[in-house]
């Protein structure tokens, strides 16, 4: 994270705000009301989503509503550009490990139940899945809705370990051991510039797809209480000596250097025999690929533990949630929850048109659902998983595991050292709670 963002994000914790201090004018209780919508991109749900829109702007004629989408990865610097000059979205969504600070910092209104089409915190409580809602209460109080609750698996490409003369319904890799080894096999290069990955990692997100690896060896981000940081240094050596024999230095497998894996995984190009990623990855490749989707030629894979790993821990499952601006009047606030709980009520929609899962009792029960294909994978790995690090210096702690990744793979620096940097520099971020 770049130092700018770094100092954005303090302005925007320590900054206390009022509404005549801010310059923003309550709307009048009977005038026009305009809410701006931030989201991330997603061509599939794009359409959905301004259908919703249209719908209640129909109904509702004294509302305007402009969306914007942003990318997954602009969205977070945006959002908090806008909120550190209390010029923030009246809608936003991002992954909570990147939207908790809004929470505990009061930047964003706690739900209006009635409004968004629920009784009060207990009946909404009772509408989604159990825990789902943790991650956005406070004092009982939810601040978020949730747009969708993730856990990556492993998309793979049977097409290219035949090629590799590998049967995947038989030879898909269980372990960590066994994803670099069948990489091998299946990893293509012109001199050590690589053409073809067997695997390669989510990189931008450490804290959801590879702290569990360190979690299955025994070691943990933060303490159960919050006060140490980098628990078990002999497990974090051995998840940073792996990275950095996955790494062009080593075995020469990946790097955070190439391209997003997952999104090469889509169009079948012969580039990309495994990738991570969520349920919502098959209606991309339905999207982006028609006939890949079609060909029964990929299949899911579950989250792998290493050999000797000493907890079964899958990938970290996080949501997407999403919130409203504390800083407008109570109409605008009322109007942006009335929206974003009509659009959330269209749970199976979601589902169908773009794989992405709200987290309601109703939807993960329904026939929609349990027959997605590989739904069962997702379901049975979220059986052996836990939400992602939230805390007000999620992104912050994020940027010090990639720090630590990164310096193994692409800098030269020993496990050991990297290991006794990042435990320093994290227990030092966690001391100025």
């Amino acid at each position: 994270m770049k130092k700018s963002v770094i100092l954005l994000m303090i302005v925007l914790m320590t900054l206390s705000f009022s509404l005549s201090a801010n310059g923003q004018q309550a709307s009048d209780e009977s005038g026009p009301v305009s809410i701006e919508f931030w989201t991330h991109e997603d061509p599939n749900r794009d359409a959905i989503e301004t259908r919703y829109v249209e719908e209640f702007m129909a109904s509702h004629p004294d509302v305007t509503v402009n969306r914007v989408t942003h990318s997954s990865k602009k969205i977070f610097e945006l959002v908090l550009t806008a909120f550190a000059a209390n010029a923030g979205p009246d809608i936003f969504n991002m992954q909570i490990e990147q939207a908790y600070s809004y929470i505990v910092n009061e930047r964003v209104a706690p739900v209006d139940y009635m409004a968004a089409g629920y009784t009060d915190a207990a009946d909404m409580q009772e509408k989604y899945m159990d825990g789902s809602l943790d991650s956005v209460m406070v004092d009982g109080e939810v601040y978020g809705i949730p747009l969708e609750l993730n856990n990556w698996a492993i998309y793979l490409n049977k097409r290219i370990f035949a090629d590799a003369g590998l049967d995947a319904e038989k030879d898909y890799p269980k372990t960590w051991e066994e994803v670099a080894d069948i990489s091998e096999k299946l990893v293509l290069r012109d001199g050590e510039i690589i053409t073809r990955r067997g695997f390669d990692f989510r990189y931008p997100y450490y804290l959801i797809s590879m702290t569990p690896m360190v979690e299955q060896l025994g070691g943990k981000l933060v303490s159960e209480d919050g006060k140490t940081a980098i628990i078990g240094d002999d497990a974090w050596i051995k998840f940073l000596t792996y990275m950095r024999e996955w790494g062009p230095n080593g075995r020469n497998l990946g790097s955070p250097t190439y391209k997003n894996a997952r999104k090469l995984f889509n169009m079948d190009n012969n580039d990309m025999g495994m990738a991570m990623s969520g349920l919502y990855q098959g209606a991309r490749i339905r999207n982006d690929n028609k006939e890949f989707f079609d060909s029964g030629d990929w299949m899911i894979i579950p989250y792998p533990t290493f050999e000797n790993a000493v907890n079964d821990v899958a990938c970290n499952f996080y949501g997407q949630y999403y919130m409203v601006n504390a800083q407008n009047s109570d109409r605008e606030i009322k109007t942006a929850w009335e929206l974003t709980g009509y659009m959330m009520s269209h749970d199976e929609e979601y589902l169908k048109a773009v794989n992405i899962v709200p987290p309601t009792k109703k939807l993960m029960s329904s026939e929609t659902f349990l027959n997605m294909p590989y739904s069962e994978v997702f379901v049975n790995d979220l059986a052996r998983a836990h939400v992602v690090y939230t805390s007000e210096n999620g992104a912050k702690m994020e940027e010090l595991v990639k720090e630590a990744v990164e310096s193994v793979m692409l800098g030269g620096i020993d496990p050991v050292q990297a290991h006794a940097t990042l435990k320093a520099k994290a227990q030092e971020l966690l001391n100025e709670l």
